[in-house]
């Protein structure tokens, strides 16, 4: 997606030009992962115009393969961001109508060819919220993948401006029994499934962490998943949160450390936690390591401007490793 926010910390109204980034849930978690030196690849249609190009050319700018992009459709989605301070929280504006990807069609992608040489697959709910087809196409890359014995990640990231609660609990519990391991942060599970933590209250900044332990067991063997993480956000303001993460694979539960974060930017925290717990899998990281790096790395992703991840693996596993000051080096 485009993404257009006014300079700094301005509102809409007081916006004279906007700051062009390019983003999205699955590309940020791509864009991550070739960050750390893995080869990872983005499937999506984008349009045939400079605009389309222009996402392109970004993702090939950071090493994602783009091999299987499609050149088609009539625009490119945008959304608009107003950033938060203090008490004003962030807004987000969609203009997607008519996206490219909105308008796939179930045979513009073959994935058998796609998913030769794969190792992992992930999606995100955003996607199967932008049209029938594209829920179709999910289901249809999962069964795929399952049949392949890839592992499937998938990060609930539910978005109310794109579809309901119903629906999106009607889509989405036809596709995660193909799944093997779920993302979500602290309302999305609530929200798409109806599995709410008891004693919390997002909103006040209230969280029980030992509720959403209940949660993920809950979620975890209605879906027979092999792992469910959640993203912890206790936030005190627009400009400071708290921030840790729970992984949960049947047996054990892993806590994070807990993270005082001033922001930034947080648009791709939940992405740049993907990515760090598929790069710690795929590294064959216990756990409890991936859980720490992903955390870490969802940590630095809050300081970055831009949707996507630019820590490196280096700077990670110091904040991991518990080197937390900030100080300049030199």
């Amino acid at each position: 997606m485009l993404r257009l926010s006014p300079e700094g910390f301005n509102r809409f109204v007081q916006a004279d030009k906007f700051n062009v980034h390019y983003g999205g849930s699955e590309a940020n978690v791509a864009v991550s992962l070739a960050n750390f030196g893995m080869d990872s690849a983005f499937v999506t249609k984008l349009p045939d115009n400079e605009i389309g190009q222009s996402a392109f050319n970004k993702l090939r700018q950071f090493g994602v393969d783009t091999s299987n992009i499609i050149k088609d459709g009539e625009r490119l989605g945008i959304y608009y961001l107003e950033k938060g301070a203090s008490q004003r929280p962030s807004k987000v504006i969609y203009d997607r109508f008519n996206s490219a990807i909105s308008q796939s069609k179930i045979d513009d992608f073959d994935w058998d060819e796609i998913f030769e040489n794969t190792e992992w697959f992930h999606f995100s709910g955003i996607t199967p919220a932008l049209s029938d087809n594209l829920a179709e196409i999910c289901l249809i890359a999962c069964k795929k993948a399952k049949e392949l014995n890839i592992p499937i990640s998938c990060d609930l990231n539910y978005r109310a401006k794109l579809w309901s609660q119903d629906k999106a609990q009607k889509v989405m519990s036809q596709i995660m029994p193909f799944v093997d391991i779920c993302i979500a942060n602290e309302e999305d599970i609530e929200k798409v499934f109806g599995i709410k933590a008891e004693n919390t209250d997002v909103d006040k900044g209230k969280l029980d962490y030992d509720s959403y332990k209940v949660v993920a067991n809950e979620l975890l063997n209605k879906f027979n998943l092999s792992k469910i993480a959640c993203t912890l956000r206790t936030s005190i303001s627009a400009s400071d949160n708290k921030w840790t993460a729970l992984l949960y694979d049947g047996n054990e539960f892993y806590q994070a450390k807990e993270y005082n974060v001033h922001i930034v930017d947080r648009v791709g925290g939940g992405d740049s936690f993907v990515a760090g717990l598929i790069y710690g899998f795929l590294n064959n990281l216990s756990d409890e390591e991936s859980l720490e790096f992903a955390t870490a790395a969802s940590c630095l992703k809050h300081s970055i401007e831009g949707d996507f991840n630019l820590s490196s693996i280096d700077e990670v596993k110091n904040l991991a490793s518990g080197n937390a000051s900030g100080r300049v080096q030199r």
